[in-house]
């Protein structure tokens, strides 16, 4: 059994429900048992984009938001939902406030007296071309290895080990990749600080990090696509990030 932890802040991005390759399981399992008074949904939560083209919805995905109520329910959680460029079709009831409920473009979140610039990041693609790696690796083959990976991580399961992802491997080996996460990380905290914040909070390319750059703090929530990532807040202001995998080594020692 996972342990239970219970936050100040999480932080979740790019679970892209809807399609199969999101990892709808684990991210239900990780909300179970890590708790917060606020959840950030940083974009991409919902595909919207493959949704159109058909889609695979299952009753895994509705499950989240059922968590996610439950959480609003008996803990009394405030849930932030910024809007991605996967589910852009939010653009049309934006900004929206229902309850304890807020789905917005951009949000600003007050961490231990800093004000963080939180938002999906996709706006980046507009700065640049489309992401390097994936054009160097090409579409087709990215698809490959993410079909590659569930096949791959049965296999580990079975045998009792971590989720390993094949693809954030790939990626980190290929030269294009590297340079465009640092270009889109140096652009977004000259965003932040250009707007009189000390931190960006952002997700959108499946990274997930916690890097100082100068005055301003970057950090990226990653996904649960590839990554299986969290960004979380402790009472202190303290931020980290949770890997999926990491619990899961804990649960078998």
């Amino acid at each position: 059994m996972l342990k239970r932890n219970h936050y100040k802040t999480v932080v979740l991005s790019d679970i892209h429900l809807g399609t199969k390759h999101s990892q709808a399981k684990e991210v239900v399992r990780f909300l179970k048992n890590n708790t917060c008074d606020k959840l950030i949904l940083n974009g991409d939560i919902i595909d919207g984009w493959q949704l159109r083209k058909g889609g695979n919805w299952k009753k895994k995905h509705t499950r989240f938001f059922r968590v996610v109520l439950k959480m609003m329910e008996k803990h009394q959680t405030e849930v932030i939902y910024v809007r991605g460029n996967h589910d852009d079709f939010l653009d049309n009831i934006l900004p929206f406030v229902f309850g304890d409920i807020k789905i917005v473009k951009d949000y600003i979140h007050i961490s231990k007296g800093r004000k963080f610039l939180v938002l999906h990041g996709d706006l980046f693609d507009t700065i640049t071309t489309h992401l390097r790696w994936l054009a160097k690796l090409g579409d087709v083959g990215y698809t490959f290895l993410l079909w590659l990976n569930k096949f791959y991580n049965n296999y580990r399961v079975r045998r009792g080990l971590p989720y390993f992802s094949l693809s954030q491997a790939v990626k980190q080996k290929v030269k294009g990749a590297v340079s465009y996460i640092s270009d889109f990380e140096t652009e977004l905290v000259k965003l932040a600080r250009s707007k009189g914040c000390q931190g960006v909070i952002c997700g959108h390319i499946h990274h997930p990090a916690i890097t100082m750059y100068d005055d301003v703090l970057y950090m990226n929530s990653g996904d649960w696509v590839e990554s299986l990532t969290a960004l979380v807040e402790d009472y202190q202001g303290e931020w980290s990030i949770i890997y999926y995998s990491d619990l899961v080594k804990e649960e078998h020692l």
